[in-house]
């Protein structure tokens, strides 16, 4: 069965460069979600006032990764302590964040940070919001990774997060 998430773990190229990894995840794409105003711009929500959050739309298959599973790639891939910021990107737009309006999904994401809280000395703030409407990025942002892999935020803050990724021996990964 084909399931829908919504994750923001700071910048989009990041979050959608490590997912495009990962076996069962059939399509990602960046965009926005969270905010107040309809068709935000990428400048828009930069300037950090429209309320959005940089978010992937990931399309799974659920009898090949669980939202679980998802969600333990998502909390090891950034920091889900660090409050509306994600290195040196800084503003609410930047927020770690899980959109969902599934009722079993947000049991399941409560534990899994309650699990973290209770495993670390730091404290998760990942907040947990509505699904509302989800505004597709430009297409310049769609595998951004992948298309542009000389460019210095590339090469000096997405290619060590997947090289992480690709070492871990995570099950998940795509052969």
């Amino acid at each position: 069965m084909v399931k829908t998430c919504f994750f923001g773990g700071g910048c989009f190229w990041c979050t959608e460069a490590v997912f495009k990894n990962i076996s069962g995840v059939i399509s990602v794409f960046p965009g926005y979600m969270g905010g107040e105003i309809k068709n935000p711009t990428y400048e828009q929500v930069c300037e950090g006032y429209t309320g959005h959050a940089e978010i992937i739309k990931i399309e799974y298959e659920s009898s090949k990764i669980s939202f679980k599973d998802l969600l333990y790639i998502f909390f090891s891939t950034h920091d889900p302590t660090t409050l509306n910021r994600q290195g040196n990107d800084l503003g609410t737009q930047y927020r770690s964040s899980v959109f969902t309006n599934d009722d079993s999904e947000i049991e399941i994401l409560n534990n899994y940070i309650l699990e973290l809280n209770n495993s670390t000395n730091k404290e998760i703030v990942t907040t947990i919001e509505r699904v509302s409407d989800f505004y597709i990025a430009e297409d310049y942002h769609h595998n951004y990774f992948n298309l542009n892999k000389n460019a210095p935020y590339c090469s000096v803050v997405i290619e060590p997060k997947i090289k992480k990724l690709m070492q871990s021996g995570n099950p998940f990964l795509k052969n």
